[in-house]
């Protein structure tokens, strides 16, 4: 037996109800079971449970064997002193709460037919284990299901930026313009981008957004590259030598070139073009995000991001190695990358935080505008015939594909629930 498959029995009341009683023979009436807990504490909260003559409301706690609780340490902790009630499988032993009062135990024995396909379903090598049975769900599970996947998605996302955010006192412009600047290296290339955000305060890039050459300088100079080589053309020394008295001036002091990856990368994609290609954003608005969140339309909100490097860049991708002329725009799919793994999260916490539906909304919009991603996940979700549209179905179906099939979490996602109890 299993316990997640324990709180999935008694989420869905799974089991016989009638005359449910406690192990000291007190009638139980379970009047909401309460809510499934995903992180530490008791397994459901704010739960109403009817125990005798008296009403409770508090949460409950789920076990394989009563004596779970002790091996879990739960006697030790006053967090649950709130549980109301013991739901198990076996009852070996009785318990109290960290406080000393006796614990209510219910034991009880999940549906046959239930547990049977929750075993042959996680027994299934294939991923999705659902594939075989998928083709049988309503669409309204798997539409529920992809719009569920979205938000866990857009919420584990959001929680990285709500580091950041509290490490630099709540700007939410400095905030976006570092996590814009690790999507610029995209994966690989995001470390060093990182570490040269850091090194360049935005406060210091908004001195120079009407002057691109000092933004060039300021830029190229604190990732180190301009220290590769004493001697260059005009463009390379010109950057040099406005560097070091803008350095100068504002005590910078950039990263080692080093840490810069162009083997194996196109040229269109080495760290100077996006270094180019980032600066170019600047000159638009000296608070991109400020600005991002006056804009409506997707179509505005891609205007906005669709930058090109510099002249200098249309016959170069790297310092003093002339290349054959093409203007370096950012390319869709770059900035298709970016808007899905930037912008959108952004106006989407931001909207959380701020009370802004609209905000939340105006992501789930974009990410409709988007193409949808091309990859081997979302083929194989192809060949088992889900309807991808657009980026918002791709981002929600990679989700479930990395964080509920790969590692077997049917319970937690609403198309394996609907299995199980078919």
């Amino acid at each position: 037996m299993n316990e997640e498959f324990l709180q999935y029995t008694w989420k869905h009341g799974l089991f016989s109800k009638e005359e449910l009683s406690t192990s000291t023979g007190e009638t139980i009436e379970i009047i909401n079971a309460g809510k499934w807990n995903s992180d530490s504490g008791p397994d459901f909260f704010n739960a109403t449970i009817k125990i005798g003559a008296t009403l409770w409301a508090g949460n409950v706690e789920v076990h394989i064997n009563s004596s779970d609780w002790l091996k879990h340490k739960h006697q030790n902790d006053e967090a649950y002193n709130s549980v109301i009630l013991h739901v198990v499988y076996k009852h070996d032993t009785e318990i109290k709460l960290p406080n000393g009062t006796p614990l209510p135990t219910l034991e009880f024995v999940p549906n046959k037919r239930a547990h049977e396909s929750y075993e042959q379903l996680i027994g299934e090598p294939q991923k999705p284990a659902c594939a075989a049975r998928l083709p049988k769900i309503d669409p309204i599970y798997v539409r529920s299901t992809i719009d569920s996947m979205l938000v866990d998605r857009l919420k584990t996302k959001t929680g990285i930026i709500s580091q950041t955010l509290s490490s630099v006192k709540n700007s939410w412009n400095e905030t976006f313009y570092r996590h814009l600047a690790i999507n610029f290296g995209f994966k690989t290339n995001a470390l060093p981008f990182e570490m040269f955000a850091r090194s360049l305060p935005l406060n210091t890039i908004a001195k120079h957004t009407k002057n691109l050459e000092q933004l060039e300088a300021l830029f190229f100079g604190q990732s180190g590259l301009l220290n590769e080589q004493l001697l260059g053309d005009d463009y390379f020394i010109g950057l040099r030598h406005e560097y070091s008295y803008l350095a100068n001036k504002y005590k910078l002091k950039g990263i080692e070139s080093h840490n810069w990856k162009f083997m194996r990368l196109r040229p269109s994609n080495f760290p100077s073009i996006r270094l180019a290609q980032f600066a170019a954003l600047f000159p638009q608005s000296e608070a991109l995000f400020s600005r991002l969140l006056e804009i409506e339309k997707p179509a505005e909100i891609r205007k906005l991001f669709k930058v090109k490097a510099s002249k200098y860049w249309d016959t170069h991708y790297r310092f003093n190695q002339p290349a054959p002329k093409k203007v370096k725009w950012i390319g869709e799919s770059s900035l298709n990358n970016i808007l899905i793994n930037t912008v959108v999260p952004f106006l989407y916490l931001y909207g959380e935080r701020n009370n802004k539906p609209e905000l939340k909304q105006r992501a789930f919009d974009l990410l409709e505008s988007i193409p949808p991603e091309q990859n081997h996940i979302i083929r194989s979700w192809k060949l088992l015939g889900i309807a991808v549209e657009n980026a918002y179905d791709t981002q929600a179906l990679i989700h479930l594909r990395n964080n509920f099939c790969e590692q077997k979490k049917c319970l937690r996602c609403k198309i394996g629930a609907k299995v199980i109890v078919e």
